[in-house]
């Protein structure tokens, strides 16, 4: 189909095909743009010419101490400069990056060493207790760690392992990047936050990686050398692979290592932030940030937010004070956003209200995806648009993972009938805009992090009093949701929810333990299963 009858010596060659990579961007960055800032942190400015450079060293080291093509060299850092460099020099010795949350508890870091047979690990000092704990706990090869220092966050090296400069001091500024022979060759390794109790390793390649980049300029109107201030964690679908994008233009990356209203302000009046993407709680941070937190600033800022649809009153809020928020909407799976509620000029005369809900609808597929829409997920019927009908949100394009590692099985599911299953329950209107109307059914979104109310109830249940338990969504206006958790006790005990959630954040990440704990009996079918959306009723009136 398509090939003209006779194409003889029009064969792909060296010259005329090349593996798309997002690699090629800082490459050329360093050519163009040699002297323009590339990296801020505090104290810390980089041109291109010298990320550049550093990037290469960081290659070049993890090659001398044994990394070879297709390797996964982990990181567990928040965002500062060495993760951002870790984002081109991992790639470029040929390994896969494998960025982990630093907020998962130390069981699940020691399953994502293992499973993603991690050989080296960067992990800033702050949280070297928590990887040289995982590692401990490990069954199988342990990986190397390289210790990376903060002294303006006043996080020092421990002096117990191989230092982050030490490394690049060893590289070579004359290597040669390892670049993908294959597009498909795989670029980074992203967990899921574990919808079944243990995390799915999201496999990324260079072509999806690299139209990501192209197709969010596009959506989000960039020109060149916008200044982007990471809000979105770099572990998060790669910071929404905005750090592989930013080398396009010619930007600059901001890097904001612990989030607050103030060091926002800040880096918008003092640096010049114009975009930043972000989880509502985000933007909930910024207008009800305390008034000696607040900087004056005269442009206006540009951003993305996802994670749960803003709620109207926030948008109503955030607008006036000089930010301009557009919904997109994405998965892990889908290297972050795939949807934008891309706004149009008639609705601009609309009643406020109205103007509002439509912002916060999940939109359309961004230049990138191929189709995105509602259907039924067992027959694969088109879900009628009519904003009413409700359907499983079906995604089909090349910024769709290549798999999940390891599990074969779950990788033909979520693409069976021939587009990526996304959970997420959705409706459409009539000019083709997505609305999410519910998610997977038991996934709890706080702050934009992803909570797996299976986890939780198995840290619930290993408490002596606890003897049936369910977690469900209650509603937060800071967090958009936090973990609800209604227990069945033991015959004869009696309920103390303030022990109960200690001794499950015994277990778990801060973020992931129950807020409120309701002591009843749990409603059930004849057969024994827990009605969840009788409790997710009962959450929403507390």
């Amino acid at each position: 189909m398509g090939w003209m009858k006779d194409e003889t010596g029009l064969e792909r060659r060296q010259a005329n095909f090349v593996p798309l990579t997002p690699l090629s961007h800082l490459r050329r960055a360093a050519l163009l743009y040699p002297a323009y800032e590339a990296v801020v942190y505090g104290d810390i400015r980089r041109s291109y010419a010298e990320y550049y450079k550093r990037c290469t060293r960081l290659a070049s080291g993890l090659v001398k101490l044994g990394v070879n093509p297709g390797d996964v060299v982990a990181t567990l850092i928040p965002n500062v400069p060495a993760q951002a460099e870790a984002h081109f020099g991992v790639p470029a010795a040929g390994a896969v990056l494998n960025t982990i949350n630093t907020r998962l508890e130390m069981d699940t870091v020691a399953f994502i060493f293992e499973h993603g047979d991690a050989k080296v690990v960067l992990v800033d000092a702050q949280f070297l207790s928590l990887a040289e704990g995982a590692i401990a706990q490990m069954k199988g090869p342990a990986p190397l760690l390289i210790e990376v220092e903060d002294l303006q966050a006043g996080h020092a090296s421990s002096g117990r392992h191989a230092e982050y400069e030490h490394l690049l001091g060893s590289g070579d500024p004359d290597f040669q990047w390892i670049m993908p022979e294959d597009e498909w060759e795989s670029l980074a390794l992203n967990y899921t936050s574990g919808t079944t109790g243990r995390p799915k390793g999201v496999v990324y390649h260079h072509r999806g990686a690299y139209l990501m980049t192209m197709g969010t300029a596009i959506s989000w109107q960039m020109a060149r050398h916008p200044r982007y201030l990471t809000i979105v964690p770099l572990f998060h679908c790669n910071g929404w692979n905005h750090t592989w994008m930013m080398p396009l233009l010619g930007g600059t990356l901001i890097c904001c290592r612990d989030i607050t209203a103030r060091a926002i302000y800040d880096a918008i009046a003092d640096e010049g932030a114009t975009h930043f993407g972000g989880a509502p709680i985000v933007l909930n941070t910024i207008v009800n940030a305390k008034p000696e937190d607040r900087r004056d600033f005269d442009h206006t800022v540009e951003v993305f937010t996802a994670g749960a649809p803003p709620p109207a009153a926030t948008l109503a809020a955030i607008e006036p004070l000089g930010f301009n928020v557009m919904q997109v909407y994405g998965l892990t799976e889908t290297y972050g956003h795939v949807t934008e509620c891309t706004w149009h000029g008639t609705w601009d005369d609309k009643p406020a209200e109205e103007r509002y809900a439509i912002k916060a609808r999940t939109g359309m597929p961004m230049p990138m995806a191929e189709d995105i829409t509602a259907m039924d997920g067992h027959t694969m019927v088109q879900t009628p648009k009519d904003a009413t009908s409700q359907g499983e949100i079906m995604i089909r394009g090349n910024t769709v993972m290549k798999g999940y590692l390891k599990n074969p099985q779950a990788t033909e599911e979520a693409f069976r009938g021939g587009y990526f299953h996304s959970g997420d329950i959705a409706l459409q209107h009539p000019d083709h805009y997505l609305q999410i109307c519910d998610r997977a059914k038991d996934i709890i979104i706080s702050g934009g992090e992803n909570i797996s109310s299976i986890e939780v109830e198995g840290a619930l249940m290993t408490h002596p009093s606890v003897l049936l338990c369910a977690v469900v969504a209650k509603p937060d206006e800071k967090w958009g949701e936090v973990p609800c958790a209604f227990v069945e006790l033991k015959e004869g005990v009696m309920g103390d929810e303030a022990e109960i959630i200690a001794h499950v954040r015994t277990r778990l990440a801060g973020f992931k333990t129950p807020k409120k704990i309701v002591f009843q009996e749990l409603p059930k079918t004849s057969t024994g299963k827990i009605q969840k959306f009788e409790l997710r009723a009962l959450a929403k009136a507390l």
